[in-house]
């Protein structure tokens, strides 16, 4: 059987397609496939369903599919997993199990895919898993562990700008005497950032997750306060920040209006979309400030700059904006070179080559 079995990129192509083309039928047949030519389904799930949406993220940022085509390719793909999960070729994990895990997401995480490929793989490994899903509160998080006592909680984060809820939920849970394991790209792709917010392991991936678990995490309580972590949050830019976001949008509004004349002319749908771009700016501001890490702001600022390019967005409005913003940041040392930094990475060849008059 294995000498017909089709490769990786071949099955990869195939799902594709038929999440393109919304097929959830083609989809699900498609791994189905898989595990009647030898596929088996830890496979299926990392090296074939995972990859597809990691090219769904990807398509959707160059702006070859819309924003509808990315949830409803990703919504195919979960029902692909529970397909997987719960088809005839499935075997039900029986006890005795490996250990019992809690497999959850950052509070106010909305990408829970990760976390349930890790959830899947687990299960098939012989591990008792406790899928919470997205965005899980840290008190409920906590609760969960007074009633099942679990071997460790496996937190899950895409988007930076949740670190500071994830350092809540690290510390939390190691306070009740449970190890947590961080992964997920909000973490860092070296996992520096589950490191600084004390997290007992990191994994980049659901194989390394198993690996990490089956090697055994120690229990050991260490209550801490935040600041014991992260020492240069005592100069409070951080929660200034944060506290001053709806005066520094404003005031960024008002400037851009000033210095760039085509945003006067702005319809409604135009000046909230500048609006939500300059919230997501202050955000990952604020992050790179909790973590005193400036390639969490610049690393953004990079990637949106790439993400406007594909749409013919002028990129010289983002300076601008940046510039704006630095002028209110005088009260502010770190927060003010952290913005100097970012507009250092966005001058150059990429400013020059948009479409001006195009609202950010």
């Amino acid at each position: 059987m294995n000498g017909t079995r089709p490769p990786a990129d071949v099955l990869r192509d195939r799902l594709w397609r038929a999440v393109l083309e919304g097929s959830e039928y083609d989809a699900v047949d498609v791994v189905r496939t898989g595990l009647g030519a030898g596929w088996d389904e830890e496979g299926l799930l990392l090296d074939v369903v995972a990859a597809v949406q990691e090219k769904i993220g990807v398509e959707w940022a160059a702006d070859r599919i819309t924003v509808a085509q990315e949830h409803a390719a990703t919504s195919i793909n979960e029902r692909v997993i529970a397909a997987l999960a719960h088809g005839p070729a499935a075997g039900r994990p029986v006890p005795p199990y490996r250990g019992r895990v809690t497999v959850t997401c950052v509070d106010g995480e909305w990408h829970a895919f990760p976390a349930r490929l890790v959830a899947e793989v687990l299960r098939l490994r012989g591990w008792q898993v406790d899928y919470l899903g997205a965005q899980t509160p840290t008190p409920h998080l906590v609760a969960h562990q007074h009633h099942t006592n679990s071997d460790a909680v496996l937190l899950s984060g895409s988007i930076p700008t949740h670190l500071p809820a994830a350092h809540a939920a690290i510390t939390a849970c190691q306070a009740v005497g449970v190890p947590v394991l961080a992964g997920g790209r909000a973490f860092g792709a070296d996992g520096r950032f589950a490191r600084a917010l004390g997290a007992d392991a990191w994994a980049p991936d659901a194989r390394g997750a198993a690996a990490v678990l089956e090697a055994g995490l120690p229990r050991h309580p260490a209550v801490r306060q935040v600041v014991d972590d992260l020492p240069h949050l005592a100069d409070q830019e951080y929660t200034r920040v944060v506290q001053s976001r709806s005066r520094l949008i404003r005031q960024v509004l008002a400037g851009l209006e000033n210095r760039v004349p085509a945003t006067r002319g702005y319809n409604d749908a135009q000046r909230e979309r500048t609006a939500e771009d300059l919230v997501h700016i202050l955000d990952f501001l604020a992050t790179a400030l909790y973590m005193d890490d400036a390639e969490v702001f610049t690393g953004f600022l990079e990637w949106t700059s790439q993400v406007l390019a594909a749409r013919g967005v002028p990129v010289h409005t983002l300076v601008t904006g940046l510039d704006i913003l630095a002028e209110q940041l005088h009260d502010f040392p770190r927060g003010l070179r952290l913005v100097r930094e970012g507009v250092a990475c966005l001058r150059g060849p990429a400013a020059d080559a948009v479409v001006p008059g195009t609202p950010v």
